[in-house]
């Protein structure tokens, strides 16, 4: 027997009448952070109460209306917590908060006295229901409708002495786990003690306490729910969903293609187990497909940095949107792509986000395209050329890159990696010093006057060393490039053609340096290379990139001295 036939396959529902599969998202959610209830109880080190105001107060400015901030029938700390917010007025006006339960009558009547002075608060209270947990404490359907039912009647009857706004809501924990007609018939029950109208709703939680199975049974479930509803006008249908298969995110996109308009989680998925679903991948998801998230997320590096004081946690490089490593392109393909689109979208004056390999543009959050820093040797192809653009101006021609990508990865060695400094190094140890046997020192360029038909415009006097030894050439040519590339035929007898020839300056100014790249075959051979110059004068420049094409194809002997 396998280790996996211990697990159990769960079922799909049997649901053809869905309609969430051809539903779009068209507005965000009603958000409601848990981190100061469910975030923080997960924490093996749990957030002191300065902490934990440091995170309200991270939530008000980024927007939430709905903040869960404790168990405080249960808690001691939460009920500081709450008793400090409420005494301090730090509540601002529009912000309720929202506070936990079990259904049990002292913790109800514990509760509302905790919120005594609040304006609005929202009092939630839920009990598990589902098959197993019903065989584990002894009790059949009957028993737990009657505690749901005994719970919604102590809450009502407790209400009437609080002098604030207070709304309901009621959870079957481990709902995406329970049988759906026994879920329906638990809501329906509190629903009808409760009274709700459309001016007053409930809210009606149902949560993936433990994720077991995939997102579309999730949400054919909430479909399901939301169909069958009494008086559906006068509930908000509240989701919460946990991470334990990976796919939270996904189960809660789901759920509001399927009727849901609520959803419960945490900043950075914080929670128990797996933790909670990832409120900000959510809220980012939205903005990248052009909805308002109603939330301020646009300074992402502020968020991460006050959640990880707080929490005294890390954000994994990786995570989604806010990680250090997601706007950071690895692959040489990729770099080129990004750059390429960065290009058009410029030379186009069009806004519209377009840009193969980036779901948003990282400056809206607060973040910074980064092209590697160091390349793998999986990672090569198009990553050099897009390194030597960025950091160091030098604009290599397409036909180079296959050329310098392979230096680049035999220069990676062992380590299969080089940072942009090494990808540095490499170029100028490969083109730019390519300094012996030959070793440009200087040239002398004359005009040949004579009539249009003349076969040489150009006269030059060519200063170099060979071996250590200085030599010179005198020839003549059509320019200055033919007469260097005749003084070379008739000095040590080479015969180079020059294929292609580009140049560009470093960068702008008086002081600009021009880089001049020639492509030349040794026509002897047949062999091909690319030579590299660099020099305030571009005659200069492409003079020493004809140099270090030689000597890369080691053309001249330093026995010719």
């Amino acid at each position: 027997m396998h280790s996996y036939d211990r697990y159990v396959r769960r079922p799909v529902m049997q649901f053809p009448q869905r309609q969430w599969p051809d539903r779009t998202i068209e507005e965000a959610p009603i958000w409601v952070s848990v981190d100061l209830r469910d975030g923080n109880q997960a924490l093996i080190d749990p957030m002191m109460l300065s902490e934990r105001i440091k995170l309200f107060n991270l939530l008000l400015d980024m927007g939430f209306e709905q903040i869960e901030v404790g168990c405080p029938a249960s808690s001691e700390s939460d009920k500081k917590f709450i008793r400090t917010l409420i005494e301090d007025d730090l509540i601002p006006d529009g912000v309720t908060i929202q506070v936990l339960c079990d259904c049990d009558e002292d913790e109800i009547r514990s509760t509302f006295a905790a919120v005594d002075g609040a304006s609005k608060v929202i009092v939630h209270i839920c009990h598990p229901v589902s098959p197993i947990h019903r065989e584990l404490y002894g009790m059949d359907q009957e028993a737990v409708l009657a505690v749901a039912k005994d719970a919604a009647g102590w809450v009502k009857k407790y209400a009437e002495d609080f002098d604030g706004e207070a709304t309901f809501e009621y959870s079957p924990e481990c709902f995406s786990e329970t049988e759906p007609e026994f879920a329906l018939s638990l809501c329906t029950a509190v629903q009808r003690i409760w009274e709700p109208t459309p001016e007053h709703p409930v809210i009606i939680n149902l949560p993936a306490t433990v994720e077991r199975t995939t997102p579309n049974v999730y949400a054919d479930q909430i479909e399901w729910m939301s169909r069958h509803f009494e008086n559906r006008e006068s509930i908000i249908l509240s989701v919460h969903m946990h991470n334990d298969r990976g796919t939270a995110a996904a189960a809660a996109e789901l759920a509001l293609l399927a009727g849901a308009q609520r959803v419960e989680g945490s900043l950075l998925g914080n929670g128990e187990r797996t933790g909670n679903v990832d409120l900000l991948t959510l809220a980012y998801n939205l903005y990248s497909m052009g909805i308002d998230p109603k939330l301020n997320i646009e300074d992402s590096t502020k968020i991460v940095e006050t959640w990880e004081q707080c929490t005294k946690m890390s954000v994994d490089e990786r995570r989604p949107y806010v990680g250090k490593l997601v706007f950071t392109a690895f692959s040489g393909m990729h770099q080129d792509a990004i750059t390429k689109g960065t290009e058009r979208m410029r030379e186009s004056g069009d806004n519209t986000w377009r840009m193969p390999y980036l779901a948003i543009d990282p400056t809206d959050i607060g973040r910074v395209y980064e092209p590697i820093t160091e390349i793998g040797a999986q990672s090569v192809r198009g990553g050099v050329a897009h390194t030597m653009s960025k950091y160091y101006g030098f604009k290599l021609p397409k036909g180079m890159h296959r050329e310098f990508e392979d230096a680049v990865q035999k220069a990676c060695g062992e380590s299969g990696k080089a940072d942009k400094e090494q990808i540095m190094d490499t170029f100028r140890r490969e083109y730019l010093y390519q300094n012996e046997p030959l070793h440009f020192r200087r040239i002398q360029v004359a005009e040949i006057q004579s009539d249009d038909d003349a076969a040489y415009d150009s006269r030059i006097r060519l200063i170099y060393t060979l071996g250590g030894e200085t030599d010179q050439i005198r020839a003549e040519g059509k320019g200055p490039l033919d007469a260097v590339q005749r003084g070379f035929r008739d000095k040590y007898g080479i015969h180079i053609r020059i294929l292609d020839y580009e140049e560009h300056a470093l960068k702008a100014g008086s002081d600009s340096q021009a880089a001049a790249y020639i492509h030349m075959m040794d026509e002897d051979t047949g062999r091909i290379t690319y030579g590299v110059g660099v020099s305030s004068n571009i005659t200069r420049a492409s003079v020493r990139a004809i140099f270090s094409g030689v000597n890369r194809l080691g053309l001249v002997d330093q026995s010719e001295a």
